[in-house]
């Protein structure tokens, strides 16, 4: 009688606890809602200032590149009077579906501290007491981290691949024509991909917690980590070594600073034990 009673509180809390984190995703999904719609009405600067903001010579990256190349004694360098390529819609709703998906993006980028609110809300119960208090600055760390990503992604790996790819020709007979969606894909794949990369020493966190990664493991591992670091910067950044350094250095002091947790995380529950 007892064991049943038992196994009926514990099917009562298993559901409590589904219950609990189906709120918790619903009010997430809310703030990336509300979030995209304020995105979706502001389409003249979504689009006009942010989106198509890589594709004009004014633009930033290209201004800092381009006096880089010159403090460098590089004649040509990074320095160009225009992108040879234009971007068009060939499908009846391709200008509607890149505006949807463009302001879905948006919103979980701008919502992206209140989503991990709610995902801190839900495991914060499980969690000792020290451990909260050590976890304390998880939302502004993880926050800081991935909005730094975002910002590397667009004024960096965007407009890197945009230069190059959007100059690249196999013959004068071919002209650079792409799509709006293919666009708006490489800027939000950019744009998301660093940010989430961004996040590699708050997951380095969790994982040494939970006992699955150490600093010895990091160390270790460091060889292929650079390989990993390596392949992903080559996948995500026009096929040129100056590109793939550019993106490669932060990673791998993202990757350093990583083990530094680790090891922090580490001697922190060796003082507790």
């Amino acid at each position: 009688m007892n064991t049943a009673s038992s196994g009926s509180d514990n099917n009562m809390s298993f559901l409590s606890h589904l219950e609990a984190l189906r709120w918790h995703l619903i009010r997430a999904t809310l703030a990336i809602i509300v979030a995209g719609f304020i995105a979706f009405i502001s389409k003249k600067f979504i689009f006009d200032t942010i989106l198509f903001g890589p594709k004009k010579i004014d633009f930033f990256t290209y201004r800092m590149l381009c006096k880089l190349s010159n403090s460098l004694g590089m004649e040509e360098g990074f320095c160009f009077e225009k992108l040879p390529f234009i971007i068009q819609s060939r499908t009846m709703a391709g200008q509607f579906s890149a505006h949807i998906w463009t302001a879905i993006t948006a919103g979980f980028i701008i919502s992206f501290p209140y989503v991990i609110y709610e995902f801190w809300r839900f495991i914060k119960p499980a969690m000792h007491e020290n451990e909260q208090k050590t976890a304390k600055g998880f939302i502004f760390v993880s926050s800081f981290l991935f909005f730094l990503g975002v910002l590397f992604g667009y004024y960096v790996i965007a407009p890197l691949s945009i230069n190059f790819l959007g100059s690249y020709t196999v013959s004068a007979e071919v002209l650079n024509e792409f799509d709006l969606a293919s666009y708006t894909a490489l800027i939000r794949s950019s744009v998301l991909a660093s940010g989430f990369i961004f996040e590699l020493p708050i997951i380095i966190f969790f994982l040494t917690k939970v006992g699955v990664v150490t600093p010895q493991i990091l160390k270790t591992y460091r060889k292929f980590a650079l390989v990993g670091v390596l392949i992903i910067a080559a996948v995500i950044t026009p096929p040129d070594i100056a590109s793939q350094i550019i993106v490669t250095i932060p990673v791998l002091i993202l990757y350093e600073i990583s083990i530094v947790i680790s090891k922090a995380v580490i001697r922190k529950e060796a003082k507790l034990k």
